[in-house]
């Protein structure tokens, strides 16, 4: 899987996964054991909710802020 990630959330990742001695696959799969376990709950479908965190990577293909128009628009909302 491929996520674009702006410059400085890349650099957190980097910075954090250094600070650590581990490797930023390391952090992100940590990071994603927090996340719910239970995507279909009532908590989970509520408009406006901000996730923990999704992937990593980066590009300059500007895929991001297509998501984030996406996403904007209400994408998957009924």
């Amino acid at each position: 899987m491929t996520v674009e990630l702006s410059a400085e959330v890349l650099a957190r990742l980097r910075a954090e996964a250094a600070r650590r001695g581990v490797s930023i696959d390391d952090v992100i799969t940590e990071l994603a054991e927090q996340l719910p376990t239970d995507t279909t709950s009532e908590a989970s479908l509520r408009p406006g909710r901000t996730l923990a965190f999704v992937a990593a990577g980066a590009t300059e293909a500007g895929i991001t802020t297509r998501m984030e128009q996406t996403l904007a628009e209400g994408f998957g909302r009924d």
